[in-house]
Parts: structure tokens; C-alpha cells; sequence
């Protein structure tokens, strides 16, 4: 295998990982994988071994199907949205004030 072909195979892993990792219902979820996958593709950039980049590479597809496995069954347990996920959701009430409105909840 040459080169450029690993180097966009492990691109196309990488984007995949993130756009994958994206696809979690929680925030607390979905900005840790995004920044394990980061942290793990920077660790190892210099890494110029054929053998050691393929493993690696082996390594990022299984994390892969676990992170579609798992985005799959987050999706079942939902909860509310963070203040910091969601714009401004709700009925006009006054001019520009919004009320909010939850969808869903116990208050």
C-alpha cells in the first residue's frame, strides 16, 4: 500500500469518527468523542511504521462500529437539551421576548 493511499484512508477514518461522533443525543457524549478521536489522531501523526499506522488504522474502524453502536442506542435516552446546545426555541410572546417552552420534562 502506498503513501497517499494510507494517508487518505486514515483521513477518511478521521472524518468519519467526527462525523460519527456528532450523531450522540448528549453534549456530554458527543464533545468526548469528538476530542478523544482528536487527542488519539494527533498522538499519533508522527508515526511512520506501515505496520504500526495499519493497526492503528484496525484500532479506528472497530472504535468506529462501537461509536455506531452506541450513537444508535443514545438516541433511545433522550433528555433535555444544555443551555449551551440550543438557540433560542419557544412562542413569541412580547416583541422580541421569548417564552420557553420544554417539550418535555417534570417542572
Amino acid at each position: 500500500m502506498s503513501a497517499t493511499s494510507t494517508a487518505l484512508e486514515v483521513r477518511s477514518l478521521y472524518r468519519s469518527l467526527t462525523r460519527q461522533a456528532r450523531q450522540f443525543a448528549n453534549y456530554n457524549f458527543r464533545e468526548y468523542a469528538k476530542r478523544r478521536t482528536r487527542d488519539a489522531f494527533r498522538e499519533n501523526r508522527a508515526q511512520s511504521d506501515e505496520r504500526i499506522v495499519q493497526e492503528l488504522v484496525q484500532k479506528g474502524l472497530r472504535e468506529l462500529q462501537v461509536l455506531k453502536r452506541q450513537t444508535v442506542v443514545s438516541q433511545f435516552f433522550q433528555l433535555d437539551r444544555l443551555v449551551v446546545e440550543g438557540g433560542k426555541q419557544g412562542k413569541q410572546k412580547h416583541g422580541n421576548d421569548i417564552m420557553r417552552v420544554k417539550d418535555q420534562g417534570w417542572d
